[in-house]
């Protein structure tokens, strides 16, 4: 009873600043139809008294950012998720700024002892506490090393992991209220969308993940020229600490100072586009967060992405549809477009191939012959994606996550570098994919590790034989002889039965 009401009496204070935002309806729609008493908690805005200087706020993103740390992460692990939350609030999220008042130095240095087990000075030999940056789960202090490596050093807000937990639990509490009462919301599943975005949320509340994620991402781009990521120091690296190499660079933010340090805007807009694709492509793990402070021009105009929290995951028959649903745009080959989307699986086989290449055509006839620049490759995505759902397309949560990023990147770039054309980056990274991809070579290449795959199993074949040997070698002599007599009997049986059918032939010849 009493952490009933305590669910309750914290809903109510969330429902509260959601309904000054014109928000509580927006957000209680991921669990189906409300009953329309439910509306009326929007009078409550009626008692909020705005400032003078205070602008009016009317949707979702607003009440996020003014419900706190937890509500902003909980918001931008929903956006990661438009198969739950709906491709519309997806990109209404999308625009949360992850950006809080910083918390006080020591309790950073209090949480980096706690968890490194050993005292700041034996740690490091300089450690700022003053911090660089805040976010919504945690903020970055610049520090040395005892070795003398200047390292960024990001701390997880102390006390984030109860927020969310506490948020999460009543969100929880009510899903399971709604489905007790409500046919309509269990058939929605309440309880396992609170429960996806828990899981999302988990994965950034543990540092090591985000550790992990830099490390990988550093691998894939060992033999790119033109990105880089900063070295994990897993010796200081713990569950509530990431600590990375120092970027020394300029963030992409500060475009006067990029040029006034003479870095190439043009080098380093086509080489974020050729990174990104090249990461989505080549490798099907990509940075998803590639917003202006997570870049950073460093020497030989060479970018360096920080901040591993959101990354994107395609499979390699994903990144297939992808590559050829952009060469099918970039060559007007609108039979490729359709093609890929039901060889994957993403247009049910019930729906008419030759109408869906129609509805392609519709979107890329009339962008065909107009200067390149004046496309946008992201948007283009989008409408696309809008248009498969009239063919009963299911949402993609990769697909859209990868579109999101994409219209990022061309942003950045197009910020940087205005004349960037993205079709004429991006063409040279897709037509070699798919040469290396879906040519001859691949083909002879596809066939030779199928081929050698399968020769690899003929061990374990004599293996599993071998072992079926050993057993039966081992069974009761009984059993043995109660089998010889069973095929004996059979035996004989076909015996005779073949000599009555053969004589039955003879005689009625």
């Amino acid at each position: 009873m009493l952490k009933s009401l305590r669910h309750m009496s914290h809903l109510i204070r969330i429902a509260f600043v959601l309904s000054r935002h014109d928000a509580l309806m927006d957000l209680l729609s991921l669990f189906g139809p409300q009953p329309k008493a439910l509306s009326r908690l929007r009078k409550l805005r009626k008692f909020k008294i705005p400032s003078s200087a205070e602008e009016p706020s009317h949707n979702l993103v607003e009440a996020f950012q003014s419900l706190g740390p937890s509500f902003i992460k909980i918001g931008q692990a929903m956006a990661t998720r438009p198969d739950i939350v709906g491709p519309e609030m997806a990109r209404d999220l999308m625009r949360l700024q992850d950006k809080v008042p910083a918390f006080p130095g020591e309790e950073a240095v209090r949480i980096i002892e706690q968890e490194l087990g050993a005292p700041l000075s034996e740690l490091f030999k300089e450690f700022d506490q003053e911090p660089v940056a805040a976010a919504s789960i945690a903020q970055v202090h610049f520090a040395t090393t005892t070795e003398g490596q200047a390292v960024a050093v990001k701390v997880l807000r102390p006390g984030i992991e109860k927020a969310f937990a506490r948020d999460l639990e009543s969100f929880l509490w009510l899903a399971r209220i709604m489905e007790r009462f409500s046919a309509k919301a269990r058939r929605l599943k309440p309880t396992s969308v609170v429960e996806t975005i828990s899981e999302t949320i988990a994965l950034e509340l543990d540092l090591r993940y985000e550790a992990a994620a830099a490390s990988e991402l550093k691998g894939n781009s060992a033999g790119n020229a033109d990105y880089t990521v900063p070295d994990v120091d897993w010796d200081h690296t713990s569950r509530r600490i990431l600590c990375t190499s120092l970027v020394k660079g300029i963030p992409f933010s500060r475009k006067d100072d990029i040029a006034k340090a003479g870095y190439s805007a043009k080098a380093l807009a086509e080489g974020l586009i050729h990174s990104f694709l090249t990461q989505a492509l080549n490798f099907g793990f990509f940075h998803a967060d590639l917003h202006q402070g997570n870049l950073f021009a460093c020497g030989d105009n060479k970018i360096t992405a920080i901040d591993f929290g959101i990354m994107g995951r395609i499979d390699k028959k994903t990144r297939r549809c992808l590559a050829e649903i952009l060469y099918g745009f970039i060559t007007e080959d609108y039979g490729l477009i359709a093609r890929a989307h039901f060889d994957i699986g993403y247009v049910p086989n019930d729906q008419s191939l030759e109408k869906f290449t129609q509805a392609i055509r519709a979107i890329g006839a009339p962008i065909a012959g107009k200067p390149v620049a004046e496309i946008s490759v992201g948007k283009l995505l989008a409408q696309l994606f809008e248009t498969t759902e009239t063919f009963n397309m299911q949402t993609q949560p990769q697909l859209i996550l990868l579109q999101k990023t994409m219209v990022t990147v061309e942003g950045v770039a197009l910020d940087l570098y205005p004349e960037i054309n993205m079709w004429e980056a991006a063409r040279p990274i897709i037509e070699k994919w798919m040469l290396d991809n879906l040519g001859p070579q691949a083909k002879i290449r596809d066939f030779a590790e199928k081929t050698l795959d399968s020769l690899n199993r003929i061990p374990k074949i004599l293996d599993d034989l071998e072992i079926i040997a050993q057993t039966a070698q081992h069974t009761k002599n009984n059993q043995q002889r109660s089998a010889l007599k069973l095929f004996l009997y059979g035996l004989t049986g076909g015996i005779i039965g073949s000599l009555v059918f053969y004589s039955l032939y003879i005689y009625s010849n």
